[in-house]
């Protein structure tokens, strides 16, 4: 029960980020319609449409994660085999219903809120001035394929989200007898004594015969069987391989930093106050009294007008040009009357932060790295174009690389994965290229592909190594010594059986341990906070133990190559302090859990209560997968 409590997160942001916002792809049931929707409509939840287009880059998004998790790609049919597609079809399904079921309850973050939230994120910084730039942000989001429409509208969802967990989770609590239940499960303690049967406690297992491997080989054919290998010549175009440090040409230098020098600097600040006066006299009397050091807003009051303040703000953030003008004309401290072009106004500067000019020497590496990353991808893209151009002219792929005078490089046999046939990753093997190479026939030369980011190739299958099983001269001693271990084990295991079967019947476990010269071991007072502490106890054990009531005899394996016979005594609960502690503990972590049920069935209920349609063919069409059978009766989600 506590372990999986502990699995959902520790803050109620991230509970909301990973319940609601993003796309967690768990089956919350299928409600597939085949046909009914117009237009490009893979999901339509209320006034919001997925297109095929932008599924196609949700599921790209989620792929790329997976591999990156497994550490490995994912080919189509792998992808389509697990069901990927459709998990990440009733994902974003249910996250666009939430989304907006949300927007017609009337939470809806702000324009305002939502400018600010987009000026704290760093990767739309400017690299130089180190502040928010939309050329930056227009760049950074057309990397990722997606629009500032786009990503406006995702950000107000996430923002909507938080904002609705936080409603939600103000004062949530769970009752303190969720706590006190939780308590009582983890301070459970009880006695463990066992011994262990190891190999040196049953008959050696004799040499396996070369029939006795075969029939082994047969019974883990799946395990054992290789994959199909390709043998594969690449050629590459990537700015990685270009010579970085050619010559950067002043002029452009020059040119560049002119068109960029204003993102560069940093203008001068100021926080100040700025109170408007209705007449002469009382711009008078609002400058007396700033100059004597009165809070602004008293002043402010007095004058029956309010006080305007900015902190940290350069000239263009004031309204009034000319107002600006004297400000900024001010030692921090003075006070002046200033006549606006919307009225008489008295402003006080309370302190000043320079600017900052960045000169071209300041600027030049981070411009001569721009120059030459765009020197580099003109000279692959160059590249890139002679190739084709030579390759659907008739030559072959090797020859039309040679030709361009860019590498062709062969490698193999590779698996679909990526790895040679001792298992190691074939570098310069991108999933890109493996899917394309495991697609084509022997033989086959794949077309110039773009890989994103500047970087294209292009493939040919030099032959296919079709699956198969190894000789068994080449596996015989990996294979023995597995056999061996499994025979061994299975009359460890058998053996394990036998004395713990007459510890049941009534032998104590001493007696039993002694007649098979064994030692007893014993562990008291473990609790499921403090078992995994003990080295001497396998995790198998531990778990059976915990599931045992008094006077269980249990048999697991243990750490090491060896069976344990154990047997479980003196259950209980450790009152005191503790007790009180791990309540409240508890009592948070039950709060989150309940926080959490709360979230999927509100993102349920918009499923439901919005009645969401998704076209599964569309999707599975927006990615390269054949339609199911179109004729098939629409799934209502009950």
């Amino acid at each position: 029960m506590l372990a999986a409590i502990r699995q959902f997160a520790k803050s109620w942001v991230a509970a909301v980020l990973i319940g609601l916002l993003i796309v967690s792809f768990a089956v919350f049931g299928i409600n597939d319609v085949f046909s009914g929707a117009t237009g490009d409509q893979v999901i339509k939840a209320g006034s919001r449409v997925v297109t095929s287009a932008e599924f196609r880059r949700e599921y790209e998004d989620y792929r790329k994660r997976l591999e990156q998790q497994a550490g490995q790609p994912i080919t189509p049919e792998m992808a389509e085999a697990n069901g990927i597609d459709r998990q990440v079809l009733n994902g974003l399904a249910t996250r666009e219903a939430f989304a907006e079921m949300l927007h017609k309850i009337g939470i809806r973050p702000s324009d305002k809120l939502l400018v600010a939230e987009i000026s704290k994120i760093p990767a739309f910084f400017d690299p130089i001035s180190g502040r928010f730039d939309r050329n930056t942000f227009q760049q950074r989001l057309a990397e990722n394929d997606m629009t500032p429409e786009g990503f406006d509208r995702a950000l107000r969802d996430q923002m909507a989200a938080q904002h609705w967990g936080a409603g939600v989770g103000e004062g949530l609590r769970a009752p303190r007898a969720y706590g006190a239940l939780g308590a009582i499960f983890g301070l459970e303690s009880r006695d463990v004594a066992w011994f262990n049967v190891t190999a040196a406690n049953v008959p050696a297992v004799a040499a396996p015969t070369d029939e006795q491997l075969t029939a082994f080989m047969k019974e883990n054919a799946e395990q054992l069987t290789r994959p199909e290998m390709r043998v594969l010549t690449v050629v590459r175009f990537t700015p990685q391989a270009v010579p970085q440090n050619t010559p950067v040409d002043e002029a452009e230098l020059k040119k560049l930093y002119e068109f960029r020098k204003d993102t560069f600097s940093r203008p001068e600040t100021r926080t100040l106050v700025q109170i408007p006066a209705k007449d002469a006299a009382a711009a008078q009397q609002i400058q007396a009294g700033l100059a004597r050091g009165d809070d602004p807003a008293a002043v402010a009051k007095a004058a029956g007008v309010d006080v305007i303040t900015y902190e940290d703000k350069p000239k263009t953030a004031l309204a009034d040009r000319r107002v600006a003008d004297v400000a900024f004309g001010l030692q921090p401290g003075q006070v002046a009357r200033a006549q606006g072009e919307l009225g008489l106004a008295v402003v006080k500067v309370i302190s000043v932060t320079p600017g900052q000019t960045v000169t071209l020497e300041e600027a030049r590496p981070v411009l001569e790295a721009e120059l030459r990353k765009n020197a580099a991808a003109q000279k692959v893209y160059e590249q890139a174009e002679a190739y084709d151009e030579a390759h659907r002219g008739g030559a072959d792929l090797a020859a039309a690389a040679q030709q361009v005078g860019v590498p062709a490089m062969t490698v193999g046999p590779v698996t679909r994965q990526g790895v040679d046939e001792q298992g190691r990753p074939v570098p310069g093997l991108t999933p890109a290229i493996l899917e394309q190479a495991f697609s084509l026939p022997a033989g086959g030369e794949g077309d110039l592909t773009d890989a994103g980011e500047g970087e294209s190739f292009a493939v040919k299958v030099e032959r296919v190594v079709p699956p198969a099983m190894p000789p068994l001269a080449e596996v015989r001693t990996e294979l023995a010594r597995v056999w061996s271990a499994r025979e061994t084990a299975r009359r460890m295991e058998a053996r394990a059986n036998e004395l713990a079967e007459r510890v049941r019947k009534g032998e104590s476990l001493e007696a039993v341990a002694a007649s098979a010269s064994l030692k007893v071991s014993r562990a008291e007072g473990l609790s499921r906070q403090t078992a995994g502490q003990d080295p001497a106890l396998s995790g198998e054990l531990l778990n059976r133990a915990f599931g045992a009531r008094p006077d269980d005899v249990i048999v697991g394996r243990a750490r090491e190559f060896a069976f344990s016979v154990a047997k479980v005594s003196n259950i209980r609960m450790q009152p005191g302090p503790t007790a009180a502690m791990l309540t409240e503990q508890q009592r948070g972590e039950m709060t989150n859990t309940l926080f959490r049920e709360i979230a999927d069935a509100a993102q349920r209920a918009a499923r439901d209560k919005l009645k969401v349609r998704v076209d599964v063919n569309r999707a599975r069409a927006a990615v390269g997968f054949e339609p199911l059978d179109a004729k098939a009766p629409a799934e209502k989600k009950k």
